[in-house]
């Protein structure tokens, strides 16, 4: 039967080729599961636990969250080292990947006594604790970082030119593969929570990163000592990043990237509190939001392979993706003078939707792009501009959502706003700009792609497996 069905329907059946099998092409992608893991730990399990568990103050969390996304940015000196790497050995990939491995391997095997020195410290001085969560959090990030830049740059090599957006989309649903069933175990295991099993459960997921990604690593990259030979010539980091923005379209297509991704991950931690504390819903149906959400995205993923298939522009498809989700964002809004948790769920559906367009069309054009230069430093650029755009907008989204309904509260605005609805529709409204924004810097971008497809090749296809994560 799944024989008959067909590779355009069965995702990443045709991102395998005879070079590039699909169990092999799987394990490799493994490397996704241990940071999908990582983030959800970071971002997600231990942020609870220091809150909840150990009282930590919610601005130090906060502070320890963000230390990750500092390290986001040097994604693109990651790359260019891995694409510029001298060895005797012939790997260029495997060094940074097996590097990035140990470093999230040490950040998690300390975090757990960093975690508790911070909470109940009795000896030695105050900063013992801070200090020690921080260097954690900050070996953790920086692991993460280097892992996914130089695997997906490896993902890269190993795929042919007109296969290689699949093969990327696999290795990005592999690392929501891994969040979800991290996510589902570590609620699991910390139940009942303790300090024995909050160190069982942290050093375990850092055992589990290095195995998951030795297996992922085994036989992957093949040995090229002429490429990775000591006396040839390299281009400085500065020259190789000239090289890859001397396209007129990346600059503009990075800077879309960033606006988009920060316009559609500001009410990521607020869109469940909004419908809590705005329009009353229980804790149940605000977590369904998350299934809406995603049901969203996905119906946005299956529309842009559909069109992209047609030949549609991908530069015109992101643009539609940010117009829905202005058109999303502004129900949001609507749902709290209009007291209607179903225009609130429309709104939530439709931020899936053209979130799941938007990342799909500006991913395609990102790896086009990147045809112009080596992978790891085009990867690179674009995930840093990406990772940053996302921590950046999270961050902002609390901030902004607080010092508002500090100033509703303090009587600053005068009777006009009433706290909290003030806050989150004062960040729902900044969205709704930014990404208004990323129209701005598309707009140039419209049908570029197809006159030069039109030009000097067949458009390529495009379809339901390039679903990026």
């Amino acid at each position: 039967m799944w024989q008959n069905v067909g590779p355009r329907w069965l995702p990443f059946a045709d991102a395998a080729t005879e070079d590039l099998p699909l169990g092999r092409l799987l394990r490799l992608c493994m490397f996704q599961i241990s940071v999908g893991m990582a983030t959800v730990l970071l971002t997600g399990t231990l942020n609870r636990v220091m809150i909840v568990e150990l009282g930590v103050a919610t601005s130090l969390v906060a502070a320890m969250i963000a230390i990750p996304v500092l390290a986001a940015p040097f994604r693109v000196l990651i790359g260019y080292r891995s694409d510029t790497f001298k060895s005797v050995l012939g790997w260029r990939r495997v060094p940074y990947i097996w590097l990035g491995s140990m470093l999230q391997f040490g950040g998690l095997a300390i975090m757990p006594f960093a975690l508790l020195l911070l909470q109940s410290q009795t000896t030695g001085p105050e900063w013992a604790g801070p200090a020690g969560a921080a260097l954690a959090f900050l070996l953790t990030g920086i692991g993460m970082h280097m892992t996914q830049t130089a695997g997906l740059a490896l993902a890269t090599d190993l795929a042919a030119p007109d296969n290689r957006p699949r093969v990327v989309a696999l290795a990005y649903v592999m690392l929501l593969v891994g969040m979800m069933v991290s996510a589902v175990a570590f609620g699991w295991m910390l139940a009942d929570f303790d300090a024995i099993t909050l160190i069982r459960v942290v050093q375990g997921a850092a055992v589990a990163t290095l195995v998951i990604n030795g297996i992922a690593l085994w036989k992957q990259e093949p040995r090229n000592a002429e490429l990775t030979r000591a006396d040839r010539a390299v281009p400085t980091f500065r020259e190789a990043f000239t090289g890859y923005c001397k396209d007129d379209r990346t600059v503009r297509l990075l800077v879309a990237v960033a606006l988009g991704a920060a316009g559609f991950a500001m009410q990521d931690v607020l869109l469940e509190p909004y419908g809590g504390e705005v329009l009353g819903l229980s804790v149940s149906a605000t977590t369904l939001l998350t299934a809406i959400w995603a049901a969203g995205t996905l119906v946005g993923f299956a529309l842009a392979g559909r069109w992209l298939a047609m030949g549609r522009d991908m530069y015109r498809l992101a643009g539609l993706g940010a117009m829905i989700g202005v058109v999303a964002f502004s129900a949001v809004v609507f749902a709290e003078p209009l007291q209607s948790p179903t225009l609130f769920r429309i709104g939530t559906a439709l931020i899936g939707l053209g979130g799941g367009l938007f990342a799909v069309c500006t991913m395609l054009a990102a790896m086009e792009v990147s045809d112009t230069t080596d992978s790891g430093i085009a990867i690179g650029a674009w995930g840093a501009v990406q990772a940053t755009a996302i921590g950046v907008g999270l961050a902002l989204g609390g901030f902004i959502r607080d010092a508002v309904n500090f100033a509703v509260e303090a009587g600053m605005t005068g009777s006009a706003l009433s706290a909290p609805a003030a806050g989150y529709g004062v960040v729902y409204h900044i969205e709704i700009g930014l990404l208004f924004a990323s129209l701005v810097a598309l707009g140039p971008l419209v049908g570029r792609a197809r006159r030069r497809s039109t030009d000097h090749q067949p458009i390529r296809r495009f379809g339901i497996a390039e679903l990026p994560g």
